[in-house]
């Protein structure tokens, strides 16, 4: 399985839209360039956290993108889902019913059901894992000191 990177980074967007004061805005420009990514790129994947009800945007001047939902409702899962949708991780193409040229479908992969297991597994974990599970473990200590310094960052670039 192979995950897209716009997951890791809309799951680190969050991660800084957790950090703001409760009526402050970071806009999308300044999230793409923390992330290092091309903004125009990044605009979309902020519409799909915004369409999937993850984080609102603030039009105008001042205008910006906040979290929608606190952080202990807002699960990993849930920003896969908002940029990866709902297609399942595994689609079996029908090699085993070529080769021992069956004629029902259903018999035609023996993977089916390891997979389907796997991924309901993966699922679970997944939703285990909040945006407010991670911003804890950003309070350990190997992650302190650069924590400061972000923070630091945004309240140069927040929008209050």
């Amino acid at each position: 399985m192979h995950m897209k990177t716009g997951v890791e980074q809309s799951v680190y967007a969050i991660l800084l839209l957790n950090m703001l004061p409760e009526k402050a805005v970071l806009p999308g420009e300044a999230i793409s360039q923390q992330l290092n990514v091309s903004t125009s790129y990044f605009q979309k994947l902020l519409r799909k956290l915004v369409s999937a009800d993850l984080i609102s945007s603030v039009p105008g001047v001042k205008g910006g993108f906040k979290l929608k939902k606190k952080p202990e409702d807002i699960c990993v899962y849930d920003i896969y889902l908002a940029i990866e949708g709902r297609q399942s991780l595994y689609s079996p193409s029908g090699i085993l019913g070529d080769m021992l040229e069956l004629e029902q479908e259903e018999d035609c992969c023996l993977l089916s059901d390891l997979m389907e297991e796997a991924e309901t597994a993966w699922k679970s974990v997944m939703k285990r894992e909040t945006i407010a599970t991670l911003a804890e473990k950003m309070k350990e200590q190997r992650f302190l000191l650069k924590t400061e310094t972000l923070k630091q960052w945004l309240q140069e670039k927040m929008v209050a």
